[in-house]
C-alpha cells in the first residue's frame, strides 16, 4: 500500500497561508523578499514566516521556501546569508531550488532540511532523477508536460532516497520550465528571476489570422488524479497559483483532499468537480495527461484569463462605464477588467455588495477607459463563512511568537577563480557539416547536436574534434535513444560533450578522459553553480546568454571554470513540448507591435525564436579581456520567407537583469 499523497498548496500572502492550512493542506509552499520566482506575490518576511512555520509545525503540517531563482554573480553572499537566517530563525522543512548555487551555498549556510529540485531546474528523464539525487536533491518536482505513463516510469526509476512530486492543478506555460527566455528576450524581465511579464498570453497574427495562441489554459487533473495514487515515490500533489488569493486556495485545496482522500466515491467526484469550478481559475485541461486522449493545453479562440465572466462593460449617455454583474458581489470581491495585453487592463475591489443584474460603475483613468463589451472578471472573493473560518486561524496564528529575524555573517567558501585558460572557439551548426571548419590562431571547434542523423553520417575521423551539444529537454520516452546515440558516439571516438541540463551526466556509463561542458541552458549565472558543476566533472560551462552585461563581464573574475559566452546566432525564446495549434511552423507571425517571430518543430519540441538575432560579437574584445576562454556562434538557419532582420539583439547586455 502506497502512502497517500501530500497536498501541497500555494501562499502568495498570510491570508492564503491560512486558507491554506484551514482547508487541510499537508504543505504549503512560499516566497520571500528575494530570490523567488513568483516575485509579484506578496511574499514573506523572515520574521513573520517563523511565525507561520510554527503555527504550521504545531498542527504537523510542513513548509516549504522557495527560493527558486537564478542567481548572478555576487548573489551567492547574499542568498547564503539568507539561506543562514532560515537555518537558524525559521527552521523551514525544504528549500525549492532551480540554481545549483543554491544547493551549494545551502549546504555551507548549515541549512538541515531537504533540498527539493524545481521544474526550473528540468529534471525530465530517469538517469536525471539519478544525477540529481548525486547533486544533493531530495526531491524532484516533475514537469507539468509528462503523461500519465511517463509519470509512472518516472516514479519506477526513482532512486532510492529520492521522491517525486507533480502539479496536479494551475496555470500551465507554454515553454518548458527553466527553457523559457521570451520575456527575458523582449525586455530584460526574465522568468527565471521571477519577472515574468508573460509574453504568451499576448494576442499574435499570421497571415490575417489573430489569435492566443500560446495562452494556456489551466491544468485541471481533478478526478483523474486518482490514477496517479498507485505511482511509487510520488510523494506530493502540488497545487500552482502564489499570485492566488485565499478563496482560490481554500477551493483548490478542499477538493483535491477529498479527490484524494475518497478516490472510489462518486458523489466525493461530483462534489470536488464542482467545488473546483468555484475556484476562479481559468477554463481547466489535462492537457497531454492522457496520452490516447492529449490535447494541447491552448484554446486561442477562445477565453483564457482567470476568473468567473461576470459581465461585461457598458457605456451610458453620459460616458459613465459601467456593467451589470451576474452574481451577486460581495464586499472586497475582486475584478479584473480586460484581458492582461489591453491597454484598459485593471483590477479594482468591490466596495459594497451589488446584487445581480445591479449597475457598478467603474472609476477609472480616462486614458484606460475599457471599450464597450469588455469582459469583466471575478478573480477573488471574501465570503463571509471563509472569512470566518481564516479569522480563527489568524487567532492561533497570533499566539505564535515566531523568531525576530537578525543579520548573521555568511560568505561561501568557493575554489579559486581560474585565467587564462582558452580554448578554441565554437560553431554549433544545425546540421551535419561536411568538413571541419579552422579559422585563426585559435581555431574553430565544430559543434553538432547528437542525433541519430548525425551519429550515423558524421566520419570517425573527427568525431574527436567535434563538440556533440544534448537536447536542451530530454523526455523519458527519448532517454533510451539518447543512451544509445551517446554509447555509439563515444564508440566512433566523441570526447567532447555539451550537456544543456547538468543531469544529463546520468546519460554516460563511463566519464573518464571525457570534456563535459555546461551548455547555455543550463542557465549558469555564479561562481557556486560555477564551483558545484566541477566538483562533478565539468571541465568549462556557457554561461547563460541572459545575463546583463556588467554581470558578463564580472562572472570569469568569479570562476573556477573557463567560461565560454554565446556571441552570436539565432537563440530561442522559449521551448515547447506542445504542437503548434493555429500557428504554421516555418512561417513568419507577428506582434500587435510588429515584431516577427518564427518556430520550428525538432522531434518533440517546438522552438520558437525572434525574427532577429542575438549578436554581442561586438563585445568581444571586452569578453576576451574580461577572461572569457571562448565564444559560440550559433548557426540556426531562418526560414527564407522572414523578412529580413533590421537589427540584431544584444539581449539583456545593455539592461540590469532584475
Amino acid at each position: 500500500m502506497h502512502r497517500k499523497p501530500e497536498i501541497l498548496a500555494p501562499a502568495g500572502d498570510t491570508s492564503a497561508f491560512l486558507a491554506a492550512i484551514a482547508a487541510g493542506a499537508d504543505a504549503v509552499y512560499l516566497g520571500l523578499k528575494h530570490f523567488s520566482a513568483r516575485m509579484q506575490a506578496d511574499n514573506f518576511g523572515l520574521t513573520e514566516l517563523s511565525r507561520l512555520v510554527e503555527l504550521a509545525h504545531t498542527h504537523d503540517r510542513r513548509v516549504y521556501v522557495a527560493l527558486n531563482t537564478m542567481l548572478k554573480p555576487g548573489d551567492p553572499d547574499a542568498a547564503g546569508r539568507l539561506i543562514a537566517r532560515l537555518a537558524r530563525d525559521v527552521m523551514p522543512d525544504a528549500l525549492i531550488l532551480q540554481d545549483l548555487g543554491v544547493a551549494e551555498v545551502a549546504r555551507q549556510a548549515g541549512f538541515k532540511g531537504e533540498l527539493h529540485f524545481s521544474t526550473l531546474a528540468n529534471v525530465t528523464h530517469a538517469d536525471g532523477l539519478r544525477a540529481a539525487k548525486a547533486f544533493g536533491a531530495d526531491r524532484v518536482i516533475l514537469p507539468r508536460e509528462l503523461n500519465i505513463d511517463e509519470v509512472r516510469s518516472m516514479g519506477e526509476a526513482c532512486p532510492e532516497g529520492l521522491d517525486l512530486e507533480l502539479f496536479v492543478h494551475g496555470a500551465l506555460c507554454y515553454c518548458v520550465s527553466g527553457r523559457c527566455y521570451w520575456s527575458s528576450y523582449m525586455g530584460g524581465k526574465s522568468g527565471l528571476r521571477g519577472r515574468c511579464v508573460q509574453p504568451c498570453r499576448r494576442v499574435y497574427r499570421q497571415k490575417g489570422r489573430e489569435g492566443r495562441y500560446f495562452s494556456c489554459l489551466d491544468l485541471s487533473l481533478d478526478v483523474l488524479s486518482k490514477t496517479l495514487l498507485d505511482v511509487p515515490n510520488l510523494s506530493s500533489w502540488k497545487i500552482e497559483g502564489r499570485k492566488k488569493g485565499p478563496h482560490y486556495v481554500f477551493h483548490v485545496v478542499t477538493a483535491y483532499r477529498m479527490l484524494r482522500d475518497n478516490p472510489d466515491d462518486p458523489q466525493v467526484r461530483k462534489d470536488a468537480e464542482r467545488i473546483l469550478k468555484m475556484a476562479l481559475g481559468r477554463p481547466g485541461t489535462h492537457a497531454g495527461f492522457l496520452p490516447q486522449r492529449s490535447k494541447g493545453p491552448t484554446a486561442f479562440d477562445e477565453q483564457t484569463s482567470s476568473g468567473l465572466l461576470v459581465g461585461k462593460i457598458q457605456h451610458d449617455k453620459e460616458g459613465t462605464v459601467y456593467f451589470k454583474p451576474r452574481i451577486e458581489l460581495l464586499p472586497q470581491d475582486y475584478l479584473r477588467i480586460g484581458y492582461e495585453d489591453e491597454p484598459w487592463h485593471a483590477t479594482q475591489p468591490v466596495p459594497r455588495r451589488i446584487p445581480k443584474a445591479g449597475s457598478f460603475t467603474l472609476r477609472m483613468p480616462r486614458h484606460k477607459t475599457p471599450k464597450a463589451g469588455t469582459p469583466v472578471f471575478l478573480i477573488d472573493r471574501r465570503e463571509p463563512e471563509m472569512m470566518h473560518i481564516l479569522r480563527e486561524w489568524q487567532n492561533r496564528l497570533a499566539k505564535c511568537h515566531g523568531r525576530k529575524a537578525t543579520a548573521v555573517d555568511f560568505e561561501p567558501k568557493l575554489p579559486a577563480p581560474v585565467r587564462g585558460r582558452k580554448r578554441p572557439d565554437m560553431v554549433l551548426r544545425s546540421s551535419v557539416p561536411h568538413g571541419m571548419e579552422t579559422r585563426g590562431s585559435r581555431g574553430v571547434v565544430t559543434g553538432l547536436w547528437l542525433s541519430p542523423k548525425s551519429v550515423q553520417e558524421v566520419s570517425r575521423t573527427v568525431f574527436g574534434r567535434m563538440a556533440w551539444w544534448l537536447s536542451p529537454v530530454i523526455w523519458p520516452d527519448e532517454e533510451d535513444a539518447h543512451r544509445r546515440m551517446v554509447v555509439q558516439a563515444l564508440r566512433n571516438g566523441a570526447r567532447h560533450f555539451v550537456l544543456n541540463a547538468p543531469w544529463q551526466l546520468g546519460l554516460f556509463p563511463e566519464r573518464d578522459d571525457l570534456d563535459f561542458i555546461a551548455g547555455p541552458f543550463c542557465n549558469i549565472g555564479n561562481a557556486a553553480a560555477l564551483a558545484c558543476l566541477r566538483e562533478h566533472g565539468f571541465s568549462a560551462a556557457i554561461v547563460s546568454p541572459e545575463l546583463a552585461g556588467e554581470d558578463l563581464l564580472a562572472l570569469p573574475k568569479e570562476s573556477c571554470l573557463p567560461l565560454g559566452v554565446v556571441l552570436s546566432g539565432f537563440w530561442p525564446m522559449g521551448i515547447a513540448r506542445h504542437q503548434l495549434e493555429g500557428v504554421k511552423p516555418g512561417e513568419p507571425f507577428s506582434s500587435p507591435k510588429g515584431e516577427v517571430f518564427w518556430a520550428r518543430r525538432y522531434g518533440q519540441n517546438t522552438w520558437i525564436y525572434p525574427g532577429w538575432p542575438l549578436d554581442i560579437s561586438a563585445r568581444r574584445a571586452e569578453l576576451d579581456a574580461a577572461g572569457y576562454a571562448f565564444g559560440v556562434r550559433i548557426d540556426e538557419y531562418p526560414p527564407k520567407n522572414l523578412p529580413e532582420a533590421r537589427r540584431a539583439s544584444t539581449f539583456n547586455w545593455d539592461l540590469p537583469l532584475l
